[in-house]
């Protein structure tokens, strides 16, 4: 692993975030490489456990 890692993380984050304000939810999957992810995944946030799984 590069030293450097949680700073290309936190650029790769912020570039995420600026997609998926105008865009589907699926595309800020995508940006995280996530785009196997399964349609489960994929729900409205009322659904989704804070802890259980907590992608964002």
């Amino acid at each position: 692993m590069s030293s450097n890692k949680s700073s290309a993380l936190k650029k790769k984050l912020a570039k995420a975030n600026k997609k998926a304000k105008s865009a589907p939810r699926w595309v800020s999957l995508k940006a995280f490489g996530m785009d196997r992810a399964t349609e489960k995944s994929i729900k409205p946030r009322k659904d989704r456990h804070w802890r259980r799984n907590n992608i964002d």
